[in-house]
């Protein structure tokens, strides 16, 4: 097969094999040797004498000989001087030259041989069941006295063959050409209708299976007769006649040709595998099935050229480049040049084994595809892999550039996934393997999941990042307001914090939903995020109120100390002893008792309305009601609860009984304040109480009267008196006598002791500068004239400075600085 290439021929190609008795060629020599038995002596002496006459007579007639002259082969030919024996050996093959297509022929052993003894009916039958199973045509070489014959050398062959043909059942048609050897006169058309009968004999006296019982000869054979010449006598026309024959082998397969039916023909690649196989199973008599037997070496071979493309494919240096370089990176053109690869692989695949078994080739061209592409799937993968992260990325690019440029969230996102999905798919359209046919969608599917949550997360963060945005608005524009009105809670305290939470909240609402439009939500989402702002807004306030509570007790001191230390102008008071401290002190505590009960409860609905106020009032400011002078033991507290009326827990910022506790402890550390203010009070009435009593001032006025008389008599004396009023005013004032006493008597005594003589000598020395002032001032007038005057306006000045001194005002110079 190696040498005739017969592996490249597919089914172009034939198989001629011949059978026949042991020599049945030279019957006719060895009759005539028969006749004339002094024809050996002639032999004998052209051999000795080296004539050319020995070979011709030599040269055997035989099946070898009729293959040679046939198909120009070179069989070994028996020498007839040696006598008839065995030639062939066996089973010998080789190919016939200058006939096409290549065609195969076999040169059987012959039957009958004396040389094989008992075991020649055994082999008959071998080579005769080999012959029929590898064979298109078989030459059966006859002698033509046979014909006829009931005892010919022919018929057991006919038999072997008949019985092997029943064991065989085979699906195809072997051509049966029987050749008779040296024809006599006898017509071949007078011969064949005797041969046609004596094989119709034959095949009805060969046992058959029940299915085959009727079965006509024609259904496994094609007999066809063909009649020689005597090589011997008539070699010219031997020549002739073969040489005719021989054109019939050309073009033998063609429909209509020679051979005949070829559906169970072997493809040339398989043809050396089969016969090992066919042979093997022969040997050991073993029944022999060829349509099992085809399958079989379809497999065997199928299965070889399978794994020869697979090894040649998995070592191809453009695959393993490409394998090499879709780890890493893109390729372009992926798919295409896959596709082409493997393209190329599987009609490689398709070429040999195109003329074996159609269902074992198919077979393993799916198994060869499913190797090859376990092979290339990671590869695809990962190229598919890289096309979705790219895609992947780009999106997330363009989404996030979108973005920026101040497109709306929902169209950027529909935009942009719709844009990359179609880049997807045309990147999927480049690595598609057309004959993996492989699903692209499942990546899809993950990349459109990818997206989609990477929409959501972006969803996510910008929808916090804008509720933040807003509810940080809200904390701004509530916490400061809020934290205002409750410090300085009254009666409409709660009904302004309600309209600013709801203009507030209704404002950052409005803002809210129109940013939400462009997140192409549903409107029950929608409605459920500006609940949750709304619900942020109201719980900010009451978180505002909460942390104020606690603050309480110190917001109700600082109500109290500012309105019981300050008046009306916001001016510290002064205690004097004019002041009504107890309608002062509560005024203050009743404002603080409205701080109260305002921090009490949350009241940021229309309808809460409570009567908090009034039961703390009642409780802790107005006095308990008594009867008949004595208080009444069976008066109920109305704070001796830890719930309010009309007034759910939840909106409870200060139970009754902790508002008991903190005025309670309101009360305690508010009194010293009051303490103080009553004893400053008495201590300013006490200082400010210098008149005598009315009886001493009128016994003043009575025993006074003859000095009062001589004061008007005598007005000098009131002049001298006025001053004198004028320098204990000056001193009274200028030495702070009330201011001094205030600390006790005995400090004020040794303090007023230490600035007595300083303050005369500031005062007289005051007095002396302003007449030196005044005369230089006025130097032409006569002393004699303006004496008076001068008195009066230096007493005038004096008394003006004392006045001043009176009315508060300080002095300039060293006088202010005393």
């Amino acid at each position: 097969m190696k040498e005739v290439k017969l592996a490249d021929c597919g089914l172009s190609y034939a198989v001629v094999s011949i059978m026949g008795p042991q020599s049945s060629g030279m019957l006719s020599c060895f009759h005539s040797l028969i006749v004339f038995p002094s024809l050996l002596k002639i032999i004998e002496f052209y051999d000795c004498c080296n004539l050319s006459i020995r070979p011709r007579i030599l040269k055997s007639a035989g099946k070898s000989t009729l293959l040679n002259n046939l198909f120009r082969t070179n069989f070994r030919e028996m020498d007839a001087f040696k006598g008839r024996s065995q030639t062939t050996k066996g089973i010998w093959m080789a190919r016939c030259n200058g006939i096409e297509p290549c065609t195969i022929v076999m040169d059987l052993e012959g039957t009958d041989g004396r040389e094989r003894g008992e075991d020649d009916t055994a082999f008959e039958k071998q080579s005769a069941l080999f012959a029929l199973a590898v064979s298109d045509i078989v030459l059966i070489n006859m002698w033509c006295h046979d014909i006829g014959r009931e005892q010919a050398a022919n018929k057991p062959l006919l038999k072997t063959v008949f019985q092997v043909m029943m064991r065989l059942f085979s699906p195809r048609k072997t051509t049966l050409l029987f050749v008779i050897r040296d024809k006599t006169r006898t017509p071949l058309e007078n011969l064949e209708p005797v041969l046609r009968e004596d094989i119709q004999k034959i095949w009805d006296s060969v046992p058959k299976p029940q299915a085959h019982k009727e079965t006509p000869l024609s259904e496994f054979f094609n007999v066809e007769v063909v009649a020689l010449s005597s090589f011997e006598e008539k070699e010219e026309q031997f020549r002739e006649q073969v040489a005719s024959l021989r054109q019939r082998f050309h073009h033998s397969i063609a429909p209509g040709g020679l051979a005949g039916d070829r559906r169970g023909v072997v493809p040339a690649s398989g043809f050396s595998f089969s016969c090992q196989e066919i042979w093997k199973v022969i040997k050991e008599n073993k029944d022999l099935d060829l349509p099992a037997h085809k399958v079989m070496v379809a497999t065997v071979r199928c299965e070889e050229i399978t794994n020869e493309k697979y090894a040649a494919f998995s070592a191809n240096e453009d695959w393993c480049q490409l394998e090499e370089a879709v780890q890493s990176d893109p390729v372009p053109g992926f798919g295409r040049k896959l596709s082409s690869l493997l393209g190329t692989c599987l009609s490689e695949y398709d070429a040999e084994a195109a003329f074996f078994d159609e269902g074992v080739r198919t077979a393993k061209q799916k198994q060869l595809q499913e190797k090859l592409f376990q092979l290339v799937h990671p590869a695809f993968q990962s190229a598919l892999g890289h096309i979705r992260s790219g895609t992947l990325d780009k999106f997330k690019a363009a989404f996030d550039k979108a973005l920026n440029g101040g497109e709306g969230f929902s169209m950027a996102a529909r935009k942009c996934s719709g844009s990359c999905m179609v880049q997807f798919d045309e990147a999927c359209a480049d690595i598609v393997i057309e004959q993996a046919n492989w699903d692209t969608s499942k990546v899809r599917e993950k990349l459109v999941r990818d997206i989609d949550a990477h929409i959501a997360a972006v969803r996510a963060a910008k929808i916090s990042e804008l509720t933040s945005s807003y509810e940080e608005k809200l904390k701004q524009a509530l916490s400061g307001p809020v934290e205002a009105l409750l410090d300085g809670a009254n009666s409409d305290t709660w009904s302004s914090i309600r309209n600013l939470l709801k203009r507030e909240t209704l404002s950052a609402v409005s803002g809210f939903s129109a940013a939400l439009i462009g997140f192409d939500m549903d409107d029950e989402t929608r409605q459920n995020m500006l609940k949750s702002l709304e619900d942020y807004a109201r719980g900010l306030v009451e978180g505002k109120a909460k942390e104020e509570v606690g603050r309480v007790l110190i917001r109700m001191k600082d109500r109290f100390t500012m309105l019981f230390s300050h008046d009306a102008d916001s001016m510290p008071r002064v205690w004097t002893g004019k002041e009504d401290i107890r309608s002062i002190t509560k005024t203050a505590r009743s404002s603080s008792l409205k701080l109260l009960s305002v921090m009490a409860a949350i009241r940021l609905d229309d309808n809460d309305s409570d009567n908090i106020e009034k039961v703390l009032a009642v409780a802790l400011v107005e006095p308990a009601p008594s009867s008949n002078g004595t208080r009444s033991m069976t008066v109920v507290d109305p704070l001796a609860s830890s719930s309010w009326e009309e007034v759910s827990s939840s909106k409870t910022l200060i139970t009754p009984v902790q508002c008991k506790s903190l005025w309670r402890q309101f009360r305690t550390e508010t009194e010293y304040t009051v303490s103080q203010a009553i004893a400053a009070q008495e201590a300013s009435k006490r200082n400010n109480n210098w008149l005598p009593p009315p009886w001493a001032i009128a016994a003043l006025v009575i025993l006074g009267f003859n000095e009062f008389m001589t004061l008007l008599r005598n007005p000098l004396y009131l002049g001298v008196i006025f001053v004198g009023y004028l320098l204990i005013k000056a001193l009274w004032v200028q030495l702070d006598i009330s201011g001094e006493f205030r600390n006790g008597a005995l400090p004020a005594i040794i303090s007023l002791s230490t600035k007595f003589v300083p303050t005369i000598m500031n005062i007289m020395k005051k007095l002396a500068e302003e007449g030196q002032n005044h005369a230089a001032n006025n130097p032409q007038r006569t002393p004699s004239k303006n004496s008076f005057n001068d008195s009066n306006a230096d007493s005038s000045s004096s008394s003006s400075s004392l006045t001043a001194l009176d009315n508060g005002t300080e002095y300039d110079g060293p006088l202010k600085d005393e």
